[in-house]
């Protein structure tokens, strides 16, 4: 049983936080306060060749594993972007997995070169207002129409969608089997034709650099050739994202916490209150300690689901383990920074309000705390389900 970082993994964290270290916490409070997508982020990150971090070799990327993507993204996540610098690159780095594992050779040779190099910027569409984490009942459908698939409906809370140029979506391409509700959903990796696809951002309290929206289909194009796999089989095929997504999101929800609690023990060390530094009092030291101990135990969780994803074991107990047990710490050290920080915790100038505020966002999705509870409810305890 070994607990260390390999040499080539902390290599990794090293090159990774060489990169986002070139961008201070000036340049994402001003993202933070006007918005606009980091381009300049995202194309040091595409440059380094990080984008495909776990694509195959060859089709340009470095051929990692889920384990060595998820200490990428804890380190860009606790660079102080927090999560709007994890998710401007969040969604190519687990997104393309069902390409990579069920596309064609002439989809991979077509799409991952182009994903690895930044050139395709992509969304992923699953969520729909009227079905939320109840996937099989979504609505939107894409129509057979000879070469083409005409698709009509609306989804929800689609991150990056005002400036990707690819969508990853799921849309029913047959009519809900009651017997087999999974079945009828198909996958397809499609240019979004804005002509035909309405964008609308949602107004939200914070990650404002990176868009969330609605959007709405009337009668968009996808070619034939731009399904994946086999026609009603896309929800057995995002599944291969579904895990690395939940490890991935822990791995940013730890490195946002640990980033609060850094700035959080600094404070602490300097702010002096009655002759004395804050961070002597133990009623300052014990929760700050506890953050210490909760997002250690939630980071040793996110590794060792990594460790199983990567050797092909079953990882989905650990994996939502690790989403709910970092989206926890995460969010508790970032609310005792804030306290830490007493009324300056308060103020857009020591961060940490931002940090509280992306830090929600792992805590909120891709799924919420008590469905993960459910999950390990009945996968671990063999518990009958309770929805």
């Amino acid at each position: 049983m070994e607990f260390a970082l390999s040499e080539d993994q902390k290599a990794i964290v090293d090159a990774v936080q060489g990169v986002v270290g070139g961008f201070d916490d000036d340049y994402w409070l001003k993202k933070d306060r006007d918005g606009g997508f980091p381009e300049e982020f995202y194309q040091a990150l595409a440059e380094g060749g990080w984008l495909g971090i776990a694509l195959p070799e060859a089709y340009g990327g470095a051929g990692l594993g889920v384990t060595e993507a998820a200490l990428m993204m804890m380190t860009v996540a606790g660079s102080g972007g927090a999560m709007t610098a994890a998710s401007a690159i969040h969604m190519n780095v687990f997104g393309p997995k069902s390409i990579a594992a069920h596309g064609s050779d002439e989809q991979k040779r077509r799409w991952l070169p182009e994903i690895v190099k930044g050139a395709y910027k992509m969304c992923f569409g699953v969520t729909e207002p009227n079905a939320g984490l109840d996937t099989t009942r979504i609505t939107t459908r894409a129509e057979r129409d000879g070469g083409h698939y005409v698709v009509h409906g609306q989804k929800i809370w689609i991150s990056t969608a005002q400036v990707a140029e690819k969508i990853m979506l799921l849309a029913r391409t047959a009519p809900r089997d009651d017997a087999d509700p999974t079945a009828g959903l198909s996958l397809f990796f499609a240019d979004l034709d804005r002509q035909k696809a309405s964008v609308r951002e949602i107004v939200k309290m914070g990650r404002k650099a990176v868009d969330s929206n609605e959007i709405y289909f009337d009668g968009m194009r996808i070619p034939v050739e731009d399904r994946i796999g086999e026609e009603g089989r896309g929800f057995r095929y995002i599944l291969d994202s579904l895990n690395p997504e939940r490890v991935l999101i822990a791995a940013e929800a730890i490195g946002i916490g640990r980033d609060a609690l850094v700035r959080a023990a600094r404070y602490a060390r300097d702010r002096v209150v009655f002759q004395r530094p804050i961070g002597q009092n133990q009623s300052i030291q014990h929760p700050l300690a506890v953050n210490w101990a909760e997002l250690e135990a939630a980071f040793l969780m996110a590794m060792k689901a990594a460790w199983l994803y990567d050797g092909g074991h079953p990882c989905g107990i650990e994996a939502n383990a690790a989403k709910y047990l970092a989206a926890e710490a995460g969010f508790n050290a970032c609310k005792q920074a804030v306290m830490t920080h007493g009324g300056m915790g308060y103020a857009r100038e020591f961060h940490v309000e931002r940090l509280l505020r992306e830090v929600m966002i792992p805590y909120l999705a891709p799924v919420s705390q008590q469905m993960a509870l459910n999950f390990l409810a009945e996968r671990a305890l063999d518990l009958p389900k309770s929805y």
